[in-house]
């Protein structure tokens, strides 16, 4: 296994000094390491991984020096665009390390909505023309690899990819990482309070990671049934447009969307869209911890930009925060009997039960019974 201090001392000692991407599950040791040891200005949590890539190129341009952008990759989606378009050799030719968590390995054990993705990754890899090398924990040589890909992107002044398998990084003993807060309710709680104001015939969507977990488990232990919910499994990003199109084409049903603040800021141009075309049936609700929760609680800017003031400002019809249980039953109250779009914030503390469980059906059930659900 790799120590992630030396992995970053090794970088910075060959004049890698500037970090920006999306935090990962197994790249989480090395992301708890970069928030401990960069210096203030050179890590970067970015809210996509294509804004990585666009940050990193900008640094480049500004100092000539060797960037480093990382990501699951399940990211690859978000950085084709930038990658091809802008930093590739045959446009402005930007050399970029890419440090890309390999989610879905073959013959290794993970969730469904990683399996294709990790199977095609290498290939994805190569049919942009981008060279890798592979990095995993029984695998020798790490420095050389690492000194290996950095001559290759300076003789190449182009990207180069270190794939991350599972368990390569030591667990990092340093401070930094998983942060609790203090607010009074947990996002499960929160969720809970949430589901159990719903009627029956309410849709809802849930965001990919803990929060969908949670609505599952909950579901489970009342004997509901998981017909009512969609569980966003993958997709970072995009339950609020999922959510959007469900609205727009079942206006006499109410649909909530059970967002992230992390998610939310991938892609926040979803409030715009929503808010002008303004369905009335539309609540948004976002689980806000200032975290990414889900890969290891690295923080997100989610606690300092004014959610509900974006909202807004996107002419959202209504809007609210809670904190505490007596402001969230309140603020589900009139979210349910307040034409929408609208949406609530709820600050939560950071953090999940360890013994979570993850959904028993498979996405293709979800989506049949859920759809089910929609027509009868």
């Amino acid at each position: 296994m790799i120590d992630p201090q030396e992995f970053i001392e090794c970088l910075q000692s060959n004049d890698v000094d500037f970090f920006a991407g999306v935090p990962d599950s197994l790249l989480k040791e090395l992301c708890a390491c970069l928030d401990a040891v960069a210096p203030p200005g050179q890590h970067v949590i970015t809210a996509n991984e294509g804004g990585a890539i666009a940050l990193a190129l900008g640094y480049h341009l500004a100092t000539q020096k060797i960037p480093l952008v990382y990501l699951q990759n399940s990211g690859l989606g978000n950085i084709i665009n930038p990658l091809l378009s802008l930093a590739d050799a045959e446009v402005y030719s930007v050399p970029m390390l890419l440090v890309i968590g390999w989610r879905g390995e073959p013959g290794i054990h993970d969730e469904p909505q990683h399996k294709k993705q990790g199977r095609v990754m290498l290939a994805m890899l190569e049919a942009m023309e981008i060279p890798y090398a592979i990095l995993g924990p029984e695998l020798e040589g790490s420095a050389a690899t690492l000194a290996c890909a950095l001559a290759t992107v300076r003789k190449a002044s182009a990207p180069f990819a270190l794939v991350i398998k599972k368990g390569t990084f030591q667990p990092f003993a340093g401070p930094g990482g998983a942060r609790t807060g203090t607010f009074e309710l947990s996002r499960e709680e929160a969720i809970q309070l949430v589901l159990q104001a719903l009627d029956d015939r309410d849709i809802v969507v849930a965001t990919t990671g803990m929060a969908s977990r949670e609505v599952y488990e909950y579901r489970a232990r009342k004997n509901q049934g998981h017909q009512q919910d969609f569980l966003t499994v993958g997709g970072m990003g995009h339950a609020s447009h999922i959510a959007l199109g469900l609205a727009l084409k079942k206006p006499d049903r109410p649909v909530f969307c059970l967002d992230g603040d992390g998610a939310l800021l991938m892609h926040m141009g979803g409030l715009a869209i929503t808010g002008v075309l303004k369905p009335r049936n539309l609540k948004h609700i976002v689980l806000n911890n200032g975290a990414h929760d889900s890969v290891g609680g690295q923080p997100t800017v989610g606690l300092t930009v004014d959610i509900p003031g974006i909202a807004r400002a996107a002419f959202y019809e209504q809007v609210s925060r809670a904190e505490t249980r007596d402001q969230l039953r309140s603020c589900m109250t009139a979210l349910k009997h307040s034409p929408g779009p609208g949406l609530l914030e709820i600050r939560v503390r950071r953090g999940a039960r360890k013994d979570l469980g993850r959904p028993a059906g498979t996405p293709i059930q979800n989506k049949g019974s859920f759809m089910d659900f929609l027509s009868g």
